[in-house]
């Protein structure tokens, strides 16, 4: 089984999207675990302060290291431990495939205008991102990576031989489109090559579509 451990400071973002389709069905086959931790229990003022003024000056707030080191410690989690931030290398489904093999998986979740670098350097084993743009917080991120990953597991999915031969899986490309009923729509036909039952033909015209 493998466990997802979230450390956040919106446990309540996880609730219904965690509860649907592919992560619920994962979680109900016993494939996966969900651990949201609230970053706030490992604070000690009565603030419950996870953030402060950045040294040298600048705009907005930076998150403290202490509350997450210490949120990782009470886990025990071990690697893969990896921060969502956009200073991190893309994150891609060869990732999904090696969360998927592991055990345990933690996130670290960023908010406010950064997380203390010394979380990055010291903590995590790894800083992923989902691309070069900004997002509100790290919790948007880290859905996208549960998803990713969880879908390749036991139960996730009613078919798993559908998630083989999704996109970018095993170094493929993007997959070759699809069509389903009717064959034809207002004047649009399906790729006669779909309809001929020419097993053969219609694999090496799949393989010839990716990209």
């Amino acid at each position: 089984m493998l466990t997802v451990n979230v450390v956040t400071i919106f446990p309540e973002f996880f609730a219904t999207p965690l509860a649907l389709s592919i992560p619920s069905r994962a979680a109900a086959a016993g494939s996966v675990t969900y651990n949201i931790v609230d970053l706030r229990d490992y604070t000690h003022d009565r603030h419950r302060t996870v953030d402060d003024y950045p040294y040298g000056g600048g705009p907005g707030m930076v998150m403290k290291p202490d509350p997450f080191f210490e949120a990782v410690e009470a886990l025990g989690a071990t690697a893969p431990i990896a921060l969502l931030s956009p200073r991190g290398r893309r994150f891609v489904q060869d990732d999904a495939v090696r969360y998927a093999s592991g055990d345990q998986l933690t996130l670290l979740c960023g908010h406010y205008k950064d997380v203390d670098q010394r979380v990055a350097d010291h903590l995590a084993t790894e800083e992923i991102s989902l691309g070069d743009f900004v997002v509100s917080g790290g919790e948007i991120a880290a859905l996208a990576v549960i998803d990713a990953t969880v879908r390749l597991l036991e139960g996730a999915m009613s078919d798993l031989e559908s998630a083989y031969g999704d996109s970018f899986y095993e170094g493929r490309g993007i997959s070759a489109p699809s069509y389903t009923r009717p064959p034809e729509y207002r004047g649009h036909a399906v790729p006669e090559i779909l309809l001929s039952g020419d097993h053969a033909k219609i694999a090496k015209w799949k393989k010839d579509s990716e990209r």
